[in-house]
């Protein structure tokens, strides 16, 4: 194969990576339309729905039932992509990631199975929502490391601050991703909203810091530069939808079904949580791809002890300047 079918089969590979993830986008939020429309329960058998593979769509069934087929849609997808990568890059991490995506999804499925016919959604559901967002996210790195930005040869910058720009990046994702699991132990109902708050807290401290430093350092850096506008963009807006969410969730507290806005602004928070996640994944990554930790020289110590014991004793001659 010449390099230009070469380098053509890459580029179909990673549009359909990118299709894949916008596919697992919609998921998140039609699984978020389930929660927020109390459908959970709507249907009680799993893998079928009322023992029949298309149910009845009336009600809440029709929120489960999409939610279910999108996420058959999306383990397709997925399997699709592993065997694709499998054949077609060399490189191990990448075949490792499309197979991790797989084994992700279904322990996903499993895990809603659980959720459906247990029904603990405190534990289940929490669970099923934080898988979601893992998947989600090795999606989103996958799709980046099959990217042709990823694959050029790119100039190493040395990061000279501390803690390096990479690591900080690492730290903040990570506390988004507790962040976005607290939440959805919240709407399961496993403990009230606080926690959730004093993450809120927590996160912006994280999500400041990280784009100061990285905009301080790495300012003529496009791809750097960029992501830091991502990752504020989609966290600003996320800081507004979740105050427009606590307002909806108050005013529909003294009724029965949910209202179009609380359903409305509780779902937008819910993705506006995995874009903001995914946002900071993806500038993590970019600076991992595009830094490394500076190199200082270092004296060796043969070289010191010499100097040592040819330094001037104190009191002497020498030492005095005679």
């Amino acid at each position: 194969m010449n390099p230009a079918s070469t380098n053509q089969a890459s580029r179909s590979l990673y549009r359909f990576a990118v299709a894949t993830t916008t596919f697992t986008i919609l998921l998140l939020t039609a699984g978020a339309l389930v929660t927020n429309n109390n459908a959970g329960d709507s249907v009680p058998d799993w893998p079928l729905a009322y023992g029949r593979l298309i149910p009845p769509l009336v009600g809440g069934i029709r929120f489960e039932y999409s939610h279910r087929v999108l996420a058959g849609i999306v383990s397709i997808l997925t399997l699709i992509l592993a065997i694709w990568i499998t054949r077609s890059d060399k490189r191990r991490l990448a075949r490792r990631l499309g197979w991790i995506a797989v084994a992700l999804v279904i322990a996903q499925a499993v895990l809603g199975g659980i959720r459906v016919l247990e029904g603990v959604p405190a534990i289940s559901a929490t669970a099923h929502a934080t898988l979601a967002q893992i998947f989600f996210l090795t999606l989103v790195g996958l799709t980046l490391y099959l990217s042709p930005w990823w694959q050029t040869d790119l100039p190493k910058l040395d990061d000279t601050g501390s803690p390096r720009a990479a690591t900080l990046g690492l730290w903040t994702t990570i506390a988004l991703v507790a962040q976005v699991v607290l939440g959805a132990a919240f709407r399961h109902g496993a403990f009230g909203i606080v926690p959730h708050l004093i993450g809120a807290g927590v996160v912006t401290v994280m999500v400041v810091w990280t784009g100061r430093v990285v905009k301080k350092r790495f300012r003529e850096v496009r791809p750097l530069r960029l992501g830091v506008i991502l990752l504020h963009s989609t966290f600003g807006l996320q800081l507004l939808l979740g105050g427009a969410a606590w307002w909806a969730m108050s005013s529909a507290m003294a009724e029965i079904q949910p209202t179009g806005p609380f359903v409305f602004f509780t779902v937008a928070h819910v993705l506006g949580g995995a874009l903001t996640v995914a946002s900071s994944t993806l500038l993590t990554l970019s600076c991992y791809r595009l830094t490394r930790a500076s190199r200082t020289a270092t004296v060796p110590a043969t070289t010191t002890r010499l100097s040592a014991s040819a330094a001037p004793a104190d009191g002497s001659p020498e030492r005095a300047g005679v």
